[in-house]
């Protein structure tokens, strides 16, 4: 990209490896010619049914609702220019500082970060936003497929109007500086790539957040 460009990503605030990808996307914009706009997806609507999963992750899903409903109330208000900033904060306390990702507290501190009336947090708790939510993650899951989660990404193509869609990349720590931007550079051009569809190896770190 020589021209600057709009780059989506779709995240889910309960998730630390989209938090990873999202931290080194931010590091992208520094070094290399493309704006962030961040969208909501979310892993409780994407589990919807599965009741083949553990009870210890479907326990996640069922309070998982909360952080995302909160994201489209608050886009919903503000507009989704919003959610930049509220996703750091919700971030930042759910990963770094180990909130609770249903307590109130964590919604009404973040949204109050952001200017953002903490009565919103309500949403937390009502089905309300669903359908934008719906909406919403839809957008973002469709082009990758439901098989995947989060961190997704929508690019620009390697032609004028194309745009090109992916899961990932999960990594960790999140690289910084020109390291940030070739990991950029090889990613964009191994997802334009026709018939490219994975790249894998088992993880042996978790994330680490620094």
């Amino acid at each position: 990209m020589t021209e600057r460009a709009t780059v989506d990503m779709w995240f889910d605030p309960l998730c630390p490896w989209a938090w990873m990808t999202s931290r080194w996307l931010l590091e992208v914009e520094k070094v290399r010619p493309l704006d962030v706009r961040f969208n909501v997806m979310s892993l409780s609507v994407l589990n919807e049914g599965r009741d083949e999963l553990p009870q210890q992750y479907r326990d996640m899903m069922d309070k998982g609702w909360g952080p995302v409903r909160v994201c489209i109330a608050a886009a919903e208000t503000a507009g989704p220019e919003v959610l930049r900033d509220l996703y750091t904060a919700l971030g930042t306390r759910i990963h770094l500082q180990k909130y609770e990702i249903d307590d109130e507290k964590l919604f009404r501190e973040a949204l109050t970060e952001v200017g953002l009336d903490p009565a919103l947090a309500a949403a937390a708790h009502t089905d309300r936003y669903d359908e934008a939510l719906r909406v919403s993650h839809n957008a973002g899951m469709k082009p990758v497929g439901t098989d995947v989660g989060t961190p997704v990404i929508h690019a620009p193509g390697p032609n004028p109007g194309e745009t090109v869609a992916f899961f990932g990349p999960v990594v960790t720590p999140a690289p910084k500086g020109e390291a940030a931007g070739k990991l950029w550079d090889g990613v964009l051009l191994v997802a334009a790539t026709p018939g490219f569809y994975e790249l894998k190896r088992s993880r042996d770190l978790g994330p680490i957040f620094d």
